[in-house]
């Protein structure tokens, strides 16, 4: 019997201005962690939702140990419009947040 992987739970955001500009995106991110879980079945989606506080669109995703989120987003950025990545890590959960934002500094 192989021993359980560790998972880890991650957060995945798009940012309100980033959504604003390409409403489509939401869609594509969505199907795209989808194909990824058919890929990496230990990957998987807890929760989708709109943030209403913030106007953002979170996943809260179980990210197997053997699983880096770096190629995750490195291969969802060919498939989306150019944007910026802020790394975080959420008090007090301590859950890795990753926020797919605009370019554009405002």
């Amino acid at each position: 019997m192989q021993p359980k992987e560790h998972i880890s739970i991650t957060e995945l955001r798009l940012g309100y201005r980033y959504i604003k500009e390409h409403p489509w995106v939401v869609t594509a991110v969505n199907g795209f962690l989808s194909a990824y879980f058919m890929e990496q079945p230990s990957f998987r989606v807890q929760r989708h939702f709109d943030e209403l506080e913030s106007g953002m669109h979170v996943w809260i995703c179980d990210v197997p140990s053997t699983m880096k989120m770096t190629t995750l987003l490195r291969r969802l950025q060919a498939d989306i419009p150019p944007y910026r990545l802020n790394q975080t890590i959420t008090e007090p959960t301590g859950h890795p947040q990753y926020l797919i934002d605009s370019l554009e500094h405002n």
